[in-house]
């Protein structure tokens, strides 16, 4: 049986949006061993023959199916065909829900971050914070993508989620569902014509959107934009021709990032166009926290590596590994991890995160309230990190990790407000640039 792939680089599911990415050849779905498929099917039977209560083969199927997937690691799975259909439909940025991205962290379906203007973000949820129950119905234990379909819901009516926040008392949060239809991209002009760039998640229409909010800034500015803040705090990723799109809209040429998998016939190198930059002469600051995964930093990773901006903020995620979907027809699809990805200077992001070359952490009063420190690390079975590419392969000035600068992540509904100190940090940073070295500077982090 043929499949078709396609490459995601997301978080491990969302209440919200799965993702689904760059396209891939066709290989063939080879089934099981003999010996493996007959102790499955026959335990199966004597589920079947002597379980207490009736069970259907496909509810069976599927529960080994997922059990098996989500032993390998945190983002592999298995979905069922009505939960790779919500995959697809999540990724056009238009679905029900309430807007959380969610994981597994402890036993528990845990928030990774709220979508920007959504009923989860308004309603004050935190990353950090634990859902232990909807609608009164106990999560732990339960498929995340069964917490998902659980949250989802007709448009208007109420979902009660109970979070346990900080060790806490658990409390309820009554939220109203809606159609969410996210833009992914916000941007205004600041003072001294510097402009203001935040992307929340990296979708299909990202790219489009981010092109024209450049356009607006530059028109706004008369066409003298001073500099530029790409913020992607609390950005969980998203599809990968998304990020590599917007990595050069800053970029002339050269590398954005590589792909290494198990085969050597799936590495691939992702490449901008020649003169594909919008802002060339710009200086630019990439914004980052523990909250910034995935395709955030990959897009952060690259302009880095590549000397086009100055990362500001603090550790981000740690999410380095690259997701194919499956599809097998009749079945649903596997999401299923392919691959690491590597910045151009060959570093693997993968349990590391990117590092600041300007760390500025958020003011305590601005940071979410239960303090943990999001990392891709602590998620159970998540793979170390496998260190640099050979010599031959990165350049030699790959910037290595650094745990100290890690720190809770700012409270959402503050980012990019007048009482955002590290957007301040940032702006503070371009406007104080010598006009010598207009694109960045690199310097060691604050003490």
């Amino acid at each position: 049986m043929k499949t078709s792939h396609f490459r995601a680089i997301g978080i491990t599911c969302a209440a919200s949006a799965a993702v689904v990415g760059l396209g891939l050849a066709s290989r063939v779905f080879a089934g099981p061993s003999t010996v493996d498929l007959g102790l499955l099917s026959g335990v199966m039977q004597l589920v079947q023959e002597d379980y207490v209560h009736p069970v259907d083969s496909n509810e069976l199927t599927n529960a080994a199916l997922k059990g098996m997937l989500s032993r390998l690691d945190p983002h592999s799975a298995y979905m069922t065909e009505p939960e790779f259909r919500e995959s697809r439909e999540d990724i056009s940025g238009k679905f029900g829900g309430i807007g959380l991205q969610i994981t597994y962290h402890n036993g528990l379906p845990t928030v990774l971050s709220p979508i920007d203007d959504t009923p989860g973000a308004r309603a004050g949820l935190q990353p950090g914070d634990a859902i232990v129950s909807v609608d009164g119905q106990t999560t732990r234990g339960v498929d995340l993508m069964d917490v998902i379909r659980k949250i989802r819901g007709k448009p208007g009516t109420v979902v009660r989620l109970t979070i346990l926040r900080d060790g806490k008392s658990p409390f309820d949060v009554p939220l109203t569902r809606q159609v969410i239809e996210v833009y992914s991209v916000k941007s205004r002009l600041e003072s001294n014509n510097m402009g203001y760039l935040r992307i929340s998640e990296f979708g299909q229409e990202t790219p489009s959107e981010l092109r024209q909010a450049i356009s607006n800034l530059q028109h706004d500015a008369g066409g003298k934009l001073a500099g530029v803040v790409l913020d992607l705090r609390n950005d969980p990723g998203g599809l990968l021709a998304s990020a590599v799109d917007v990595s050069s809209d800053f970029l002339n040429g050269g590398t954005v990032v590589s792909i290494r998998g198990r085969n050597g016939n799936d590495d691939q190198s992702f490449t901008a166009p020649a003169t594909g930059a919008l802002l060339p002469d710009t200086p630019v600051v990439v914004l980052v926290n523990g909250a910034s995964a995935s395709a955030s930093e990959i897009v952060a990773g690259a302009l880095q590596d590549r000397h086009r901006a100055t990362v500001m903020g603090t550790q981000s995620f740690g999410k380095g590994s690259v997701q194919t979907i499956i599809p097998i027809k009749g079945h649903g699809a596997l999401r299923l991890t392919t691959a690491l990805y590597y910045t151009p200077s060959g570093r693997s992001i993968q349990g590391d995160g990117i590092t600041p070359d300007v760390v500025v952490q958020a003011a305590k009063d601005e940071q979410v309230a239960n303090s943990l420190v999001w990392r891709e690390a602590q998620l159970h079975g998540a793979f170390t990190n496998p260190g640099t590419l050979s010599k031959s392969d990165a350049a030699p000035d790959a910037k290595g990790p650094s745990p100290d600068t890690a720190s809770p992540p700012i409270k959402e509904q503050l980012i990019g407000t007048d009482k955002d100190s590290q957007l301040k940090a940032a702006l503070n940073y371009l406007e104080h640039l010598p006009a010598s070295k207009p694109a960045l500077i690199r310097t060691s982090a604050p003490g």
